[in-house]
C-alpha cells in the first residue's frame, strides 16, 4: 500500500506519466500477502519522505496482484522487488541492476545514491 510520500502506480500509463515527470524513480514491487514486503514498507516509506523531491526522485509502490501488466512488463517474479529509473530507463545502482527481499542496507544506499543525485540535478536546475 503507498503511503503519503510514495506514489501508488497502478497501470503502464501511470508509469510512463511518473517517467515523464520525474528524473529518478525506485519503484518497489509488493504483494499485500508478503511479509517481507510488510516488513520492509515502513522503512520504504521513511526513506520516501527523507529523499523525496517532485520531479527529481519519488519512490513508487506496484501491487503486483494489482498491476499484473507493470510487474510483467519489468519480469518481476519474487516480491519485494525494487527497481531504479533514471529517465524512464532502468539503471544499475552500486553494482545492482535490481534488488530482490527486504534487503535494507542494499535498497538504503541506492535510495541515498540517487537521492543525492536528485539533489544535485534540481540545484543545478536552479
Amino acid at each position: 500500500m503507498a503511503g503519503e510520500n510514495t506514489v501508488s502506480i497502478k497501470s503502464v500509463e501511470e508509469l510512463n506519466e511518473l517517467f515523464k515527470t520525474t528524473t529518478y524513480v525506485v519503484i518497489d514491487f509488493y504483494a499485500d500477502w508478503c511479509g517481507p514486503c510488510k516488513a520492509i514498507a515502513g522503512e520504504v516509506e521513511r526513506l520516501a519522505e527523507q529523499y523525496s523531491l517532485p520531479g527529481f526522485f519519488a519512490v513508487a509502490k506496484v501491487n503486483v496482484d494489482h498491476a499484473q501488466n507493470v510487474a510483467a512488463q519489468y519480469n518481476v517474479r519474487a516480491m519485494p522487488t525494487f527497481l531504479c529509473f533514471k529517465q524512464g530507463r532502468q539503471v544499475a545502482v552500486n553494482g545492482h541492476p535490481y534488488i530482490q527481499g527486504a534487503n535494507l542496507p542494499i535498497l538504503k544506499a541506492a535510495v541515498e545514491k540517487l537521492g543525492a543525485l536528485a539533489k544535485n540535478a534540481q540545484a543545478a536546475a536552479s
